[in-house]
């Protein structure tokens, strides 16, 4: 197999890998509040939320040491093992216990009945781990032998000699980068773009789910309209990164017009769910809420707003690891680690924030840190754009 080809080849096997373990985690993610407050009423106590926070509190923690790990273990053994983090975590939901419950919560940051919710998840975790042992059919880059025979057949006798040693400088470099980044004019005010998408992350992915399966005044359909809304955000979220991943190459405009457009779609989104939705929606019990907000509560209104939220949602995304990847292209991954650490946090805060705050509110935070997180980023666009104008090397804004 040609060096084209098994590079091809391990970029589709990493596509379907990935496919396979976050159809099954969003999905648990996505109906964990609302399957854990339908258990609440047996022996069982936890919540959805809290587990969520859990996860992105420890995940953010562990991005920051994530460049020291893999540069010890390798990207192979490391995603494995996340892999296999991740299944634990959907398997708890086959008979879960609080204890196992969030102690599976940990370990991952490194509404129907008891038959068929077994059935589900026991499908979600076979699904995850198939993604996880695909892991190891990626297969190891040929090294490109720019040098002469004898100098590469060297530099091969010192990779298989290299000492432990040698991998924990690695690993502490890897980290000091990661930490030096952190204090950037560039990074911190990425941050708090980044901020926002953390934020809305954890509200089209656990939250707005939830509150659509609390409204009684959708009637029988009130749970199966979670798996709908899934659905069209993962509809809106395919076709912004398809469309503003391919526009990027050719995009004379820069990336400021998508992070605008997104901006607006969340607004409007923002603004239909606070119409339609009920305050109490976010924290409603096991009996769901009979409240109204300003307009009867429209389930193809709710649907719509799913879409826009995944649509928005890609235009952030797809533009900040853009930005990243152009501000950081020799040396990518402390810039997204410490992308991820931002973006985890704060998810980890809203999903904490989630159990007690009325709807509206999450909404208002949401609109503040988006409009202050266009703004900075914007800013970081502008004055890249200027120094690629000049035509000199981006060093540091």
């Amino acid at each position: 197999m040609s060096p084209e080809s098994k590079k091809l080849f391990n970029i589709i096997i990493l596509g379907i890998a990935f496919m396979f373990i976050f159809t099954a985690f969003q999905t648990c993610g996505n109906v964990a509040q609302t399957v854990i407050r339908s258990l609440n009423s047996t022996d069982f106590h936890g919540s959805g939320y809290t587990s969520m926070a859990i996860i992105y509190g420890v995940f953010s923690a562990s991005n920051l040491i994530t460049p020291s790990v893999v540069a010890i273990v390798g990207p192979q053994l490391s995603m494995f093992a996340s892999g296999l983090f991740y299944s634990m975590y959907i398997a708890v939901f086959i008979q879960p216990f609080p204890w196992s419950f969030y102690t599976a919560s940990v370990f991952i940051g490194i509404a129907a009945a008891e038959s068929d919710r077994r059935t589900v998840f026991i499908a979600l975790t076979v699904i995850s781990l198939v993604g996880t042992v695909l892991f190891f059919l990626i297969r190891k880059p040929d090294s490109e032998n720019v040098l002469g025979e004898d100098e590469s057949s060297d530099d091969q006798d010192l990779d298989i000699n290299e000492s432990p040693q040698s991998n924990m400088t690695k690993a502490v470099d890897a980290f000091k980068k990661s930490l030096k980044l952190c204090v950037t004019k560039e990074m911190l005010l990425l941050s708090i773009t980044t901020a926002y998408t953390g934020l809305e992350l954890t509200f089209f992915s656990g939250v707005y789910g939830t509150c659509i399966g609390a409204i009684n005044k959708f009637g029988t359909e009130e749970k199966s309209l979670i798996g709908l809304s899934g659905i069209f955000i993962g509809i809106g979220e395919i076709l912004g990164g398809s469309l503003f991943g391919l526009l990027s190459k050719n995009n004379r405009f820069g990336r400021n017009p998508v992070v605008l457009l997104g901006i607006l779609v969340h607004f409007i989104a923002f603004y239909l769910i606070f119409l339609n939705m009920p305050g109490d929606a976010p924290i409603a019990p096991v009996e769901g809420t009979d409240s109204s907000a300003y307009i009867k509560p429209s389930k193809e209104i709710a649907i719509f707003c799913s879409f826009l939220l995944g649509l928005g949602d890609s235009c952030f995304n797809t533009q900040l690891l853009s930005i990243l990847g152009f501000l950081y292209s020799e040396d990518s991954a402390p810039a997204f680690a410490v992308f991820k650490f931002v973006q985890s946090i704060c998810a980890a805060v809203a999903f904490f924030y989630s159990n007690y705050l009325l709807l509206h509110w999450q909404l208002l935070v949401m609109v503040i840190f988006g409009f202050f997180g266009t703004v900075s980023f914007f800013t970081v666009e502008w004055e890249a754009a200027a120094i690629v104008a000049r035509g000199s090397d981006y060093r540091s804004i």
